[in-house]
């Protein structure tokens, strides 16, 4: 279920940069403070990657991800890297260390795969969320209602319709 949503979600994604220009994609947008859909694009997958790449040592640190440039201005190159993730996202679930440095204080936390994964999950689609407020002010694109909604937010909606 955790993993389906995962590419549900990474394919609403390829299915938006399918869409749209380089130039589009690229562009900064005042709504994003001045960031663009690229950059918001780039976190997610560098996100993803920095957990499929820290899988086998069983430690991962998202504060030392590897940050590539071209994912945030070729379209084709971040859903390459999209497609990727989606063939290494399943994997079972194992205990991981998460680590980061807070106000100068290095912490290292019990975690797993699979709330690691959640986390990542939760992440994109507040990205995306952002992604589509720089989408509807910036392109003609029409997207999906529920594209960058939480899927408990989709949930309460439908109830809320019966």
């Amino acid at each position: 279920m955790l993993k389906q949503s995962v590419n549900n979600s990474l394919n609403e994604l390829v299915h938006l940069l399918d869409e749209l220009s380089n130039e589009e994609y690229s562009k900064s947008c005042a709504t994003l403070s001045n960031s663009s859909i690229g950059e918001h694009t780039r976190h997610i997958i560098e996100m993803f990657q920095c957990l499929q790449n820290n899988y086998d040592l069983g430690v991962v640190n998202y504060d030392k991800r590897e940050r590539n440039h071209q994912i945030q201005t070729d379209t084709q190159f971040a859903i390459l890297q999209i497609e990727n993730i989606q063939k290494a996202v399943d994997k079972g679930d194992k205990k991981m260390q998460l680590q980061q440095i807070i106000d100068g204080d290095e912490l290292s936390i019990e975690t797993n795969y699979y709330r690691e994964l959640l986390y990542n999950l939760e992440h994109c689609i507040h990205h995306q969320a952002l992604i589509k407020v720089g989408v509807l002010q910036n392109c003609k694109i029409v997207l999906n209602e529920n594209f960058g909604v939480a899927p408990s937010t989709i949930e309460y909606r439908q109830q809320c319709a019966q």
